[in-house]
């Protein structure tokens, strides 16, 4: 966080009779004191939420979106066989280990994401659909237009129940604005969450500032502290603007009085939210050391955000999440496969069959990453004995199914975890044909979202998953 030094008392009586500037000064105040409260919900506070995104056992009930970008090779993808007797694909053999905590999900499509009057940009389309289920409007201008995503729907409800409503995870760069895929914003390619249809919610590349976003900076053992202080100095800065404002206000004019007024409202907000941390009590303090930042290799990268959403997970720090492993249409080349081709480039192999092995390859070395982080959830235990994995729902997927072709019908889709018990792991089901967003609205019902009557291009809540 950008460290913001204070005009001295002084300096800011002899400014008074500029209003303006003391309104601007008050603004940027309040912008850099709208902190998140700092520690997880313990297991006695759950039932506050009643059955809010808790298991029938109390423990918290999470929920992940992981996206891997440009399809997958369909021939290495799909298994063999359906319901529990099933046989692994080639790009699935990394998730032997936890087969019986996976549903491979066939037959889910986004036809949103298909090209119509607006032409070429499947690639924006497929992921800018991905949480919302909308056509994304055709834009590279400030105009873009998508929907809400589902993880924001979710945290609109649920996220109250946590210091952080969700997290938003990348290991790429962060862009709202520009053009990146035939004349479609960058916005869509490089954001899967969507608070509004206009504002996408930027995710977090760097593991350093995600680890002290969510539980201080410092050494292990003095984090918590570190954090007491800043919330000390956080509250002692809003006596010092409050105690000021009181005094400034007599000398306002009416209407700025109201200006004042709707300020002040701000500042009672951010008091909600430091009693908020404070209830929550001292924050977790991983053994961990802080990363360094953003590694030099791709795999660390990954592997790191991966292991910081599992600590996230299990102190309760959030109950959604998002995860943009690479933005789709990316051209990543993998040197620690002998690859030197984008792999965007190779998905467009045009059934040469070396740039259909090139790509087999990368579907499974993102896989491997994928299950290393499921097998972490799987040994970690939860509150009520049981993993994090049982207690959570984890897609994994791609809104673009063929790379080549560019397709978005029967999306490569898994869904990871037991839900709490509520779904049925441990098999290949084919959909026939719904739309992905039925299955998301079945798992914002697991959620304990109160019903919504649609998300993008839905016709129904699918709960058999």
């Amino acid at each position: 966080m950008k460290k913001t030094i204070l005009p001295s008392p002084h300096v800011l009586a002899a400014e008074r009779h500029v209003s303006l500037n003391r309104r601007r000064f008050l603004r940027g105040l309040g912008a850099c004191l709208a902190l998140p409260a700092f520690e997880s919900l313990r297991l006695p506070l759950l039932a506050a939420g009643g059955s809010r995104a808790a298991t029938a056992t109390g423990a918290p009930l999470r929920m992940a979106f992981v996206y891997f970008p440009n399809g997958a090779i369909q021939d290495a993808w799909w298994p063999e066989g359906e319901g529990k007797q099933f046989v692994l694909s080639r790009t699935m053999q990394p998730l032997a280990s936890v087969k019986n905590q996976i549903q491979i999900c066939g037959g889910l499509d986004h036809v949103n994401a298909t090209p119509g009057p607006d032409g070429a940009g499947d690639h924006a389309r497929a992921s800018g659909t991905f949480l919302t289920g909308v056509r994304v409007k055709k834009t590279a201008g400030a105009d873009i237009q998508a929907g809400i995503s589902i993880d924001q729907v979710a945290a609109r409800q649920v996220g109250h129940l946590t210091r952080f409503p969700s997290l938003e995870l990348t290991c790429d760069a962060v862009r709202k604005s520009g053009s990146c895929d035939s004349g479609y914003s960058c916005a869509y390619q490089y954001n899967l969450s969507w608070l509004s249809p206009n504002s996408p919610v930027a995710p977090e590349p760097n593991p350093r500032l995600l680890f002290e976003r969510l539980f201080g900076a410092g050494a292990p053992g003095e984090r918590g502290a570190s954090l007491q202080r800043r919330q000390a100095q956080q509250r002692s800065i809003l006596d010092f603007v409050l105690e000021d404002a009181r005094t400034l206000q007599r000398e306002l004019t009416a209407r700025d009085r109201e200006k004042l007024e709707q300020y002040l409202g701000s500042i009672r907000e951010i008091e909600l939210r430091l009693d908020k941390s404070s209830r929550f009590g001292a924050p977790p303090d991983p053994a961990m050391p802080t990363p360094s930042g953003i590694p030099a290799s791709f795999e660390e990268h990954l592997q790191l955000m991966f292991d910081l959403l599992v600590l996230a997970f299990q102190t309760d720090s959030t109950r959604i999440a998002t995860f943009l492993m690479a933005n789709e249409g990316s051209n990543r080349a993998f040197p620690e496969l002998g690859l030197a081709e984008g792999h965007h480039y190779l998905t467009h192999h045009q059934n040469r069959s070396e740039m259909i092995e090139k790509v087999a390859q990368i579907d499974l070395w993102y896989m491997q990453q994928f299950a290393r982080f499921l097998e972490k959830m799987e040994t970690t235990k939860d509150i009520d004995g049981r993993s994090l994995l049982h207690n959570s729902m984890i897609v994994y997927g791609s809104g673009n199914a063929d790379g080549n072709r560019h397709t978005h019908v029967n999306l490569p889709v898994i869904l990871a975890g037991g839900g709490g018990g509520t779904l049925t792991a441990g098999r290949h089901v084919k959909f026939g044909g719904v739309p992905m967003s039925n299955m998301l609205l079945g798992m914002a019902g697991r959620m304990g979202v109160e019903p919504v009557e649609r998300l993008g291009d839905s016709t129904g809540r699918l709960d058999a998953i």
